[in-house]
């Protein structure tokens, strides 16, 4: 299966791929901006602070991109990351009846890129990506998709088959 995709954006290519261990510094960076620019507002500045600490560090995408259970894909334009995607198998709520749900755990795009095709590319690599992986959702040719949408300032935070689910003070 191929591990990169791209998709010309007018000026610009995007290139979608696999992230690496390489990556973790630059993911850790967009991961904290996109999710700060996401839900920035909604949140008070201790608990955001405390929050992109403990999860969007470097080691803590390091670890990510190294688990097995989630597969990161970077959307990268001009050589610098644009957006990024997780999706990552395991254990679903009980209204999730299929037998191995995926969930789109984290879908970002950097605010300068958005309208300007990096999200659609980073979604079809994510269809790709969710149709390769042994544990997929599959239905018939389809990937079976159930999911519930926030849009805040053009950010998708969106989950495959499952109800979008988010844990600790943050609202959104």
């Amino acid at each position: 299966p191929e591990d990169t995709m791209s998709k010309g954006s007018g000026r610009h290519e995007v290139h979608v791929r696999r992230a690496t261990s390489r990556d973790a510094d630059a993911l850790a960076d967009i991961a904290a901006r996109t999710f700060a620019d996401t839900f920035g507002d909604s949140n008070t500045a201790e608990d955001m602070a405390l929050h992109l600490t403990t999860t969007y560090s470097a080691a803590q995408q390091a670890a990510e991109i190294a688990d097995p259970e989630i597969d990161v894909l970077v959307a990268e334009v001009d050589g610098a990351l644009a957006g990024y995607a997780e999706l990552r198998g395991g254990e679903a709520p009980e209204c999730v009846t299929l037998d191995s749900p995926i969930e789109l755990w984290r879908f970002y795009v950097d605010r300068p890129w958005h309208g300007r095709g990096v999200a659609q590319a980073l979604m079809a690599a994510v269809d790709e990506a969710a149709r390769r992986l042994p544990r997929g959702v599959h239905h018939g040719d389809q990937v079976a998709v159930g999911h519930r949408r926030h849009r805040v300032d053009a950010a998708l935070h969106l989950r495959l088959a499952q109800v979008d689910q988010f844990e600790g003070t943050f609202q959104h």
